[in-house]
């Protein structure tokens, strides 16, 4: 009984394989953050290695990506990362919004929630893991996007509406 539990199970494993996430990138880059916003180059660097695999349209897949259910489990993880900010589209949602992102990455950064610890496990992506100087340095950055924000837009417009 086990050995045919172990072989319908291997079978499934195969037949899985079949059955690929869709790599297929968006290119449109209209609404990037950089369109709008001045990125410093050595912060541009931290945030393509640390965070554009999750919250861009410019995803590179690891090779790991392929075998299923670990591509399924990763592209998943992907479209949540995404849609909790995009920096690919950072530009296209209303100002409040992109207010209280640049909040959020300041928060998330400093307090070592992001990049997620599973990220750089195992020594995967190791350009991915930030010092406490480039953890510095993106949130310099982003405070200093906010000061520029509350600079240009009036107070109440940078409030997000309560749903």
């Amino acid at each position: 009984m086990v050995k045919k539990i172990l072989i319908a199970l291997g079978i499934a494993l195969v037949l899985i394989q079949f059955f690929q996430i869709d790599k297929t990138a968006n290119t449109d880059n209209s609404s990037h953050l950089n369109t709008k916003y001045p990125v410093p180059e050595d912060v541009g660097v931290l945030l393509k290695n640390a965070c554009y695999n999750c919250h861009s349209n410019s995803v590179q897949y690891p090779w790991y990506s392929r075998i299923q259910p670990i591509g399924w489990w990763l592209n998943h993880h992907i479209e949540e990362g995404r849609g909790e900010l995009n920096f690919s589209n950072f530009t296209s949602g209303p100002i409040a919004r992109q207010n209280h992102k640049f909040e959020e990455i300041i928060d998330v950064v400093k307090e070592k929630e992001m990049p997620l610890p599973s990220y750089t496990w195992l020594g995967l992506h190791p350009e991915a893991k930030l010092t406490d100087s480039d953890r510095a340095n993106i949130t310099m950055w982003a405070q200093m996007q906010l000061d520029l924000i509350a600079r240009q837009y009036p107070a109440d417009s940078l409030k997000r509406k309560k749903r």
